[in-house]
């Protein structure tokens, strides 16, 4: 069964393909994904791989947990599920008819 990955600290000069080049030398890699910005187009700095299985995951981690990757030291574990998020309420109120000011006229 394939194993998820998370990977942290990716270097922004690092691609899908060469995270996938560089996780292919534990193993069998199934996909290898870096997460980026949506504003900026930039990599946020983490991704995921997916190794074809538990063995190759745990190489995986062995092999890459706090070394080097263009230049900076990753981070590797298992990917844990997302945690579900309080939904976003947006920012201040715009109550435009009531002034709060304080002030009387």
């Amino acid at each position: 069964m394939a194993q998820k990955l998370y990977v942290g600290g990716i270097a922004y000069a690092t691609s899908d393909a060469s995270l996938k080049d560089a996780f292919a030398q534990a193993g069998n890699v199934v996909s290898a994904a870096i997460i980026m910005d949506k504003m900026t187009g930039r990599s946020k700095g983490f991704g995921f791989v997916e190794m074809a299985s538990d063995a190759e995951a745990q190489a995986a981690i062995d092999m890459w947990n706090g070394k080097e990757l263009d230049g900076r030291k990753l981070t590797v574990n298992e990917a844990r599920p997302m945690e579900p998020r309080a939904p976003r309420t947006g920012g201040g109120s715009f109550d435009r008819g009531n002034d709060r000011g304080g002030r009387s006229w």
